[in-house]
């Protein structure tokens, strides 16, 4: 299928790795041109080489903190008219709810919350003036599962699931969309992060503590980091006009809920 958006602008933000990287891959695969960003540079030129070399679209990378408004004007700085947005950003470790602190609060709500609000502020009126506009969020299945020790990223990301169904009214009238990816037990070093603090508190195994994981899963196995690009890429295409405000769970059929 031709997604029909070769040519076009993409700010994939967080993107020199992980979940941010194989959306950055699945648009360029789509000929889709790509501002990358990373709040360092270690990595970020290098990614950018290999993009240019592997799909022949240009690339542009950023270094910059998208939980600052510095940060995110030095991104959409880099080119005038931005035709996707995809918002991506680490979410805070586990933790236990009554020893948060104002201060991780404070940090887990610009990570998670006001880098993508902003990046979206920025966005919005250039895509609704061109008629077409894609914003794609990723966040996380906690919004709809919620687990204890990650109040953090709840708080922060439900918060903006709820912004963004409220403006994506607001702008489908444009060719504006706006929708949500929820992913969970990716193969990313987010997920490896994950199974070395069972090994720490636990005293198993790293195998060990990706098979209980597995487990957890309906589908028996861990996700794709190129599952969650494709469902990116596709969010973005001219055949998802008619998508917006939804959040789509990537979790190998795990969310026990209906809607």
């Amino acid at each position: 299928m031709d997604l029909g958006i070769a040519g076009k602008w993409a700010i994939v933000s967080g993107s020199t790795r992980g979940l941010g990287l194989a959306c950055a891959e699945a648009l360029a695969a789509e000929g889709v041109n790509i501002i990358l960003n990373a709040r360092t540079d270690q990595e970020g030129e290098q990614v950018a080489a290999t993009l240019r070399s592997r799909f022949e679209v240009e690339v542009i990378f950023v270094t910059a903190d998208v939980a600052t408004p510095e940060g995110r004007e030095a991104i959409f700085a880099a080119h005038s008219d931005v035709d996707i947005l995809v918002t991506n950003a680490s979410g805070p470790s586990p933790s236990s709810f009554v020893d948060n602190s104002a201060e991780q609060w404070s940090e887990a709500f610009d990570m998670n919350f006001h880098s993508a609000v902003g990046m979206m502020q920025l966005a919005l009126p250039g895509m609704r003036e061109r008629k077409f506009g894609r914003i794609i969020n990723i966040t996380s299945a906690m919004v709809t599962s919620p687990h204890p020790f990650m109040t953090l990223s709840i708080a922060a990301r439900t918060a903006l699931t709820g912004v963004t169904k409220a403006v994506s009214k607001e702008v489908v009238s444009d060719n504006v969309t706006i929708n949500n990816i929820l992913p969970e037990r990716i193969d990313t070093g987010r997920q490896r992060q994950m199974a070395e603090l069972q090994v720490q508190f636990r005293g198993i195994t790293l195998e060990e503590a990706y098979d209980e994981m597995k487990q957890t899963i309906a589908a028996k196995r861990l996700g794709r980091p190129d599952e969650v690009g494709a469902a990116c890429a596709f969010l973005a295409s001219v055949h998802a006009g008619y998508i917006s405000g939804e959040n789509l769970h990537l979790d190998g059929g795990s969310y026990d809920g209906l809607i």
